[in-house]
Parts: structure tokens; sequence; C-alpha cells
């Protein structure tokens, strides 16, 4: 063992939800109070010392979430539950963690992971929301929802996303694999679920801001192919705004058996 090692340390895994509304992301930024932030100063207050999470992703300002993955490491022994509980007494009623459990010190949130699911949530009247205002976008107009699901049919599978990325996003590549996209009417909510190995930045808001031009009739759903050919962010659609977005779970390990099955049998473009 290296100079230094602890040989009591361990890593703990926590399962994370959170409501974004008024953070600024997930990601500790000198702009703003972030929830990476937050839960930070509750382990140490918790723990006695400081810790750095490390975490399955990022989510932006405004994004919620029901399964974030993060890690951190510790010499404290405690019973499993303890992390959960003991932690949640220090987090505000907007954060809380719903899983706490000691991992191998290898396992990585990110690296090790196989999959995310994203929900985004629209709510679909000639009024604006209000209990459901932070997690929603109103849309007042009906929407051809045959036509969405055919322009989604487009983007399962393995392709080149350039068109549906911010235009400062700093991903080396822009080839990533959804598994599925369904979309599950919940009057007077609709959500639309997406789920692949990985996005880029703002990759799921500008499906979603495209397929809704579709449902809407501003664009026909075969122009999603000629946008994963074009690579063009200024011919896809509009971003649609962050307090719609879920970071439902994340997977690792094997995927559930019906995106196994969903791999790469999107239509070809």
């Amino acid at each position: 063992m290296s100079a230094g090692m602890d040989e009591t340390e361990k890593q703990v895994r926590l399962v994370i939800e959170y409501d974004g509304t008024r953070y600024a992301g997930w990601q500790v930024q000198p702009n703003g109070t972030a929830i990476q932030q937050v839960v930070e100063e509750g382990l140490f207050a918790l723990l006695g010392h400081p810790v750095r999470l490390v975490s399955s992703g990022r989510t932006d300002a405004g994004v919620h979430a029901l399964g974030m993955v993060a890690c951190f490491k510790t010499s404290r022994e405690l019973p499993e539950r303890a992390f959960r509980d003991g932690l949640n007494r220090y987090l505000p009623e907007d954060i809380v963690i719903r899983q706490a459990s000691v991992v191998p010190l290898t396992f990585h949130p990110r690296f090790d992971s196989r999959g995310k699911w994203y929900r985004y949530t629209l709510h679909l009247s000639p009024v604006r929301a209000a209990i459901n205002r932070h997690t929603c976008w109103t849309i007042k107009k009906p929407l051809d929802l045959q036509a969405m699901k055919q322009g989604a049919s487009f983007l399962v599978g393995r392709h080149d996303f350039a068109s549906f990325r911010a235009s400062n996003c700093g991903a080396k590549t822009t080839t990533r694999e959804i598994f599925s996209i369904d979309i599950v009417p919940d009057e007077p909510l609709l959500h639309i679920d997406v789920k692949g190995g990985g996005f880029l930045k703002f990759m799921v808001r500008i499906i979603v801001g495209t397929l809704v031009e579709i449902g809407l009739g501003a664009r026909p759903h075969e122009d999603i192919p000629q946008l994963l050919i074009q690579g063009s962010r200024e011919r896809a659609g509009k971003t649609a705004p962050p307090r719609g977005l879920c970071l439902m779970e994340v997977w690792y390990g094997n995927l559930p058996h019906r995106l196994v099955s969903l791999k790469n049998t999107g239509p070809k473009v």
C-alpha cells in the first residue's frame, strides 16, 4: 500500500434527488449556489472533514433529478443508513439523499455508467401551470403526437448529434447513442422519456424543442434525418426550458432488458 493511504478509507455512493429551481446547476461554480456545494457542506457537517463529490454527470441551472449518482471517500465508520439519514438532517428541503451504499474504491460514477434516463415534462393547456410551474413547460396549442413519435424514431440509435448540442459544448466527439425515446401522455402532462448511453450539453432539451416544433406543425418530422446529417445547431429547434427536465436514473452493470432489445433499432439515416 502506498505511503499516506488510509487502510480504512471507503467510498460511499449516494443517489440524490433535488429540485433544481433555485440552484445554478449541479457543479460547484463561482456565479451561484450549486447542489454539489450544498451536499458537500452537509457532508462536512456530518463527517467532520471536507470531501469532494464525484458525480455521474452534470445538470444545468433549473434542471431536476430523482437519481443523480455521486461518490465520496471517507474514513469515518458509519452504518450505510447513517450516511443517508445523517446527511439528510443537514440538507435543505429541496435536496434529499434517497440511497447511500458503500462501493469499491475502483467504482467511478461517470466512467462506469452504462446509460441514463432523462424525462422532459410538457404541460398541455391553454392556461399556464401553477402547481407544476417549476417542473414543466406549458404548450398552449395542441400537439400532433404521431408526428412527434415519427420524428423521435429517427433519433434512436448511434448518430452524430452535433445539431443537438449547445454552441459552447466542449465535448470532443458528438457521436452518441440513444436507446429509446418514448412519448407518454399523462393528461394534462406529456412526458418525453429519452434513454441513452450519454448526452451532450443541452442535447435532450434541444431534442424536445425540435419535437415540439414538429408537434406544432412548424416543421415536418422528415427534418430529423437532415439535421443529423447537416450537424448545424442553427437548423435544429429551440432549446426547451430547463425546468421541464429531470434526470430520472443512471444505470450501472447490465442495462434494463427492454433497452438492450432496443439498441441500434432506429431508422437508418
